[in-house]
C-alpha cells in the first residue's frame, strides 16, 4: 500500500540519494519495526522516493501521524540543506538582476549570515541556529499538513503553491543582503578613492601620534607632541570634495588626510575598532600600531589621575 511518493524533477542523483537518506533517517523507527518500506525509483527523467506500508504491521490510525511528521521533517531538512541556496541564487539573478558569479556569491554570503545553519548539538544555542530551526519548523508544519491530505508531494509544486510565506522570507533576506552588498561596495570604492588621494598627495609633516583614549575619543599629536585640532574646517572640506554622497563621520580620518603625515603611530588597546581599521586601509604602510610605549604609560597615568581626582 503506497503511503507517500515524493517527486523530484530536474534534480541530480546525488540530491535524490540525499532525500532518500533523510527519509530513512527520520522514519527509522517505523522502518526498523518493519512497518514501512522506502525505495528510490528513477524512471522517465523523474526521481521518486516512495514510502509504502508493510501490512498488517502498519496501522494508519496508530502510525499515520508519526509517518507524516517524519516525512515532513525529512523533506524540510532536505529543502533547507539542498534547495535553499538554489532558490536564493535564482532570486538574486532573476529578481534582483545580479548576473555575475562574483556578485551573486557575495550576496549569498550576506544571506547565509542572516539565515543561519543547522546544528544538532544541544549545547549550541546561537541566533543562527535559532533562525535555521524557525524556518525548519515552519516548513515542517506546512509539509505535515499537506502530507496528511495527499499521497503525492511534488517539491516544486509545494514550494510554488504551498510555501509563499517561506519564499517571501527568503526574498526579504535577499533584499536586505543586496542593500548590504551595495553599501559595502560603495564603502570599498570610497576607501579606494581615499587611498589614491593619499598616494598622490605629498607628505606635509614627518609623523603624528594618534592616541585612542577609549570609546570614540581620540587625540592627535604632532611630532613635538603638540595637539592637532580635529575640528579643522579644511579637513571637512577635503572629504566632502572627494565624495559628497558618503557620510564619512570620523573627523579624525579627514584630519589625517588634511595634515598628510608621512607616518602615523596609533596608540590603542583596541586595534580592531572600525575607525582604526579604516585608517590602516587608507594609509596602508604609513601606519604603525603601538603595543605599549612610554606615551601610552603617561596617558594611562594621566587617565588614572583624572579618575582619582573625580
Amino acid at each position: 500500500m503506497k503511503l507517500l511518493t515524493i517527486v523530484m524533477v530536474k534534480r541530480s542523483e546525488a540530491q535524490a540519494d540525499r532525500l532518500l537518506q533523510l527519509v530513512e533517517l527520520f522514519g527509522e523507527r517505523l522502518h526498523k519495526e518493519n512497518k514501512i518500506r522506502i525505495v528510490l525509483d528513477r524512471r522517465n527523467g523523474l526521481q521518486r522516493v516512495e514510502v509504502s506500508a508493510v501490512m498488517p504491521a502498519f496501522q494508519l490510525q496508530a502510525d499515520g501521524y508519526a509517518l507524516y511528521e517524519a516525512a515532513a521533517g525529512a523533506v524540510a531538512d532536505y529543502l533547507l540543506a539542498e534547495e535553499e541556496q538554489r532558490l536564493l541564487r535564482h532570486m538574486i539573478r532573476h529578481e534582483f538582476h545580479y548576473k555575475q558569479d562574483e556578485e551573486t556569491d557575495s550576496i549569498l554570503g550576506y544571506c547565509s549570515q542572516m539565515l543561519g545553519e543547522r546544528d544538532d548539538s544541544a549545547a549550541v544555542k546561537s541566533d543562527k541556529n535559532e533562525a535555521y530551526l524557525r524556518r525548519k519548523n515552519k516548513l515542517t508544519a506546512l509539509l505535515t499538513e499537506y502530507i496528511e491530505e495527499h499521497t503525492e508531494l511534488n517539491l516544486d509544486g509545494f514550494l510554488r503553491f504551498r510555501a509563499p510565506d517561506y519564499l517571501n522570507e527568503l526574498r526579504e533576506v535577499v533584499e536586505y543582503a543586496v542593500d548590504e552588498f551595495v553599501m559595502d561596495r560603495q564603502y570599498r570604492e570610497f576607501i579606494s578613492l581615499l587611498q589614491y588621494f593619499v598616494y598622490i598627495q605629498e607628505a606635509k609633516i614627518p609623523f603624528v601620534h594618534l592616541i585612542h583614549k577609549g570609546g570614540n575619543e581620540f587625540m592627535l599629536l604632532g611630532e613635538h607632541l603638540e595637539k592637532i585640532e580635529t575640528n579643522d574646517a579644511d579637513a571637512v572640506v577635503t572629504v566632502e570634495t572627494l565624495e559628497k554622497d558618503m557620510n564619512f563621520e570620523d573627523m579624525i580620518v579627514s584630519t589625517l588626510i588634511t595634515v598628510s603625515p608621512q607616518q602615523i603611530y596609533i596608540h590603542t588597546r583596541e586595534p580592531d575598532l572600525q575607525v582604526i581599521k579604516t585608517i590602516r586601509q587608507i594609509f596602508e604602510n604609513r601606519v604603525e600600531l603601538c603595543g605599549y610605549c612610554r606615551l601610552c604609560q603617561n596617558l594611562d597615568r594621566s587617565t588614572a589621575a583624572e579618575y582619582n581626582k573625580g
